[in-house]
């Protein structure tokens, strides 16, 4: 029996009372909490709950296989995922689904269209990161930054020069037992554009704020509008709304998932060249056709001086806004077209 959605809210929006308004959409929104470990939420029309239900349902079903899929942590019956690939590290070839595949290739491009810096093999790193933020998150009185000597060792099991892909047969081998995979980076963005494209059109998809319009509002023909939160103050008023018109919103920073040692904080986001979670920005707002792309954008461009990252957002017909540790904004040329006035 296929698991049913953790949470669906079905919100009615009110409609003017004219003739045929009883024919007209309804507007409705959906939610639930157990894919990748944030919370996706649906917005649409339908003729009616039920519509609107199966819609969600489906999507939630698609997400869900390419959580599995991408999932290194945790193993599922019947299913070689990427946890099954690292821990078959050094041992053999194991053969995935095609979806393992597509997004290793696209992280591969990624890797190096910038220069490293989106690095889906850090995994032996970020593993240490992970231990030491979630023991600082629970117990922050005795939170720690992993050691020097133990990254540095960590390091060397890293590049895609240790990892095979083998199309034609489907399989994947870590030839180096240490190295590991780890597609946080991008894994959220990739399965979102790939769902996307197969959804009815006007639907507004947010997975963990990677935001993916299929299309226009179905009623009022215009864009679907995101707001950028503001990292102060996330609970305050956004520092932008944005028209989400043929592009994908996605946004890095430090201010959601981060932790504290002796007053500083640290972040997600792990720098492959110095292997700490430095960044010259508070946070990075990328507009980008492609929901993978925008996602694998977000990173660079959070550790990236901004003259180096319009140079990544020009090859990507990308646009961005950067905000600065003072609080200072600085956008791309074109970002400010996609700008609610």
């Amino acid at each position: 029996m296929k698991k049913r959605l953790l949470s669906l809210l079905l919100c009615l929006m009110l409609l003017p009372c004219a003739a045929g308004a009883e024919t007209e959409p309804k507007r409705f929104t959906a939610s639930f909490l157990e894919l990748f470990n944030t919370v996706t939420m649906i917005v649409g029309y339908a003729e009616d709950a039920d519509a609107f239900r199966a819609t969600a349902q489906q999507i939630y079903d698609e997400l869900e296989v390419y959580h599995q899929l991408y999932d290194i942590y945790n193993t599922y019956e019947g299913m070689n995922n990427l946890r099954t690939v690292n821990d078959m590290a050094g041992v053999a070839p194991v053969k995935v689904d095609e979806k393992i595949i597509r997004l290793l290739l696209f992280c591969r491009e990624m890797h190096d269209a910038t220069g490293g810096l989106v690095d889906a093999t850090m995994g032996s790193v970020l593993s240490l990161w992970h231990e030491a933020r979630s023991y600082g998150i629970d117990w922050p009185e005795e939170a720690y930054l992993p050691d020097s000597a133990a990254l540095q060792a960590a390091a060397l099991h890293t590049g895609f020069d240790k990892v095979v892909i083998d199309e034609e047969a489907s399989t994947v081998f870590i030839t180096d037992p240490m190295a590991r995979l780890d597609v946080g980076a991008i894994g959220k963005g990739y399965a979102v554009e790939q769902v996307s494209r197969s959804l009815p059109a006007g639907l507004l998809l947010s997975v963990g704020g990677n935001i993916r319009a299929t299309g226009p509002n179905p009623v009022t023909g215009m864009p679907w509008t995101a707001g950028v939160q503001n990292p102060e103050n996330m609970w305050g008023e956004y520092l932008h709304v944005l028209y989400v018109d043929g592009v994908s919103v996605v946004t890095s920073g430090d201010y959601q998932r981060y932790y504290t040692v002796n007053g500083q904080r640290y972040g997600h986001i792990v720098d492959p060249r110095t292997l700490y979670p430095t960044g010259l920005w508070r946070a990075v707002c990328i507009l980008a056709p492609d929901s993978g792309v925008a996602d694998a954008l977000s990173t660079a461009l959070y550790l990236l001086p901004a003259e180096e990252g319009q140079a990544l957002l020009d090859q990507y017909q990308a646009e961005a806004m950067w905000i600065g540790n003072d609080g200072s904004q600085l956008v791309s040329p074109g970002f400010e077209a996609y700008i609610r006035k």
